[in-house]
């Protein structure tokens, strides 16, 4: 995280957050990451895209520093959940230094969905990158 710098956050509208990303999470469009609250520690779910890159995967927050974000960095794990499976991932964050090509990679293929958020956030240090790493199944050793 970095130090002495506001954190950037772009608050989605109401619609998005209250009609969009529920319908879209109801109708499995794409993945949802589910994560336990910093301070309430119940589950929190918000529809994401997963960016598969160099055969990792990551996640990117367009918005800045949203609650998922700060959720995360707390839990430290999470889960995601889509077509009736879930995968249970630890979180690791990624350095600024090693956003731009990931950033590059997740506009390529989310761009017309995102393009607004990081034109307005332009730095890469803005927008919080996740490397998430499989964590086996409880009773399964891996």
């Amino acid at each position: 995280m970095r130090e002495g710098r506001s954190r950037a956050y772009l608050r989605p509208g109401w619609l998005l957050r209250r009609v969009v990303n529920p319908l879209i999470a109801r109708l499995g469009i794409t993945p949802v990451l589910a994560v336990r609250g910093r301070k309430t520690g119940r589950w929190h779910a918000v529809p994401v895209n997963v960016l598969e890159h160099g055969g990792q995967r990551y996640l990117v927050a367009p918005r800045g520093e949203t609650d998922w974000v700060r959720n995360l960095r707390a839990a430290g794990e999470g889960e995601l959940r889509w077509r009736g499976r879930v995968e249970r991932f630890r979180a690791v964050e990624v350095p600024d230094a090693q956003k731009p090509p990931l950033i590059e990679a997740y506009l390529q293929r989310w761009g017309a969905q995102v393009r607004a958020q990081f034109a307005a956030l332009p730095d890469p240090a803005d927008h919080p990158v996740f490397r998430l790493e499989p964590v086996a199944p409880a009773g399964r050793r891996s």
